[in-house]
């Protein structure tokens, strides 16, 4: 079972590399990386970079490994709707902001809502298009939890599209993985639209 990092076997550049590769690109950029403003730059941009990117050094597939049987019996539909995005266009390095809504169908078992946001969290902390990031979530819940079924739909704002390129501000994407029951079932699945605000309980489409 496989978390989908890269498979880079090359031994990674030290901090000072690259702090060097920034202060080359504000050189490209057309500024001087030793005046004033820029000289603590790279240093930040480095530190920014590790938060950034955090997903890397992260198994988002620990996160679900504790789980509870003592449900009481529930079955029904765990929903967790407006995680935050924060995430990076692996085309451009440029922001991907919007929102998370996951569901599932506990088998057996149920885990803690938090974990599901340290799930996508990880995801999200790597380079991505918002395809890949829905996908991933939703494999590595259904993979480790295997539930009745798993939705997970992304929102999002791309902004390289919004501040380059076509320069259309406003427009959002919107990502689904339907697994399971979700993908099987009509009403399941518009009962997850309808918790989310997609669509409303009683549309028929």
């Amino acid at each position: 079972m496989s978390d989908d990092k890269p498979g880079n076997t090359s031994p990674a550049p030290d901090r000072a590399q690259a702090e060097d590769a920034v202060r080359t690109l504000l050189r490209w950029a057309g500024d001087d990386p030793t005046r004033e403003g820029l000289v603590d730059t790279p240093a930040r941009v480095a530190r920014a970079f590790e938060e950034f990117f955090a997903g890397y050094r992260e198994d988002p597939l620990a996160y679900l490994e504790r789980t509870f049987e003592e449900v009481d019996g529930y079955d029904e539909m765990v929903v967790l709707r407006d995680i935050r995005l924060e995430s990076y266009c692996e085309h451009h390095l440029a922001p991907i902001l919007g929102k998370i809504h996951i569901g599932y169908l506990p088998e057996s078992r149920v885990v803690g809502i938090s974990k599901l946001a340290r799930v996508a969290e990880a995801y999200a902390k790597r380079l991505q298009i918002q395809e890949k990031l829905t996908a991933q979530i939703a494999n590595c819940i259904n993979d480790v939890l295997q539930p009745k079924g798993v939705a997970v739909v992304i929102e999002a704002e791309h902004q390289c599209m919004t501040t380059r390129g076509v320069h259309k501000p406003g427009v959002v994407m919107v990502t689904s993985r339907m697994l399971g029951a979700f993908r099987e079932s009509s009403d399941t699945r518009r009962e997850f639209l309808s918790f989310i605000g997609n669509i409303s309980p009683g549309s028929s489409s």
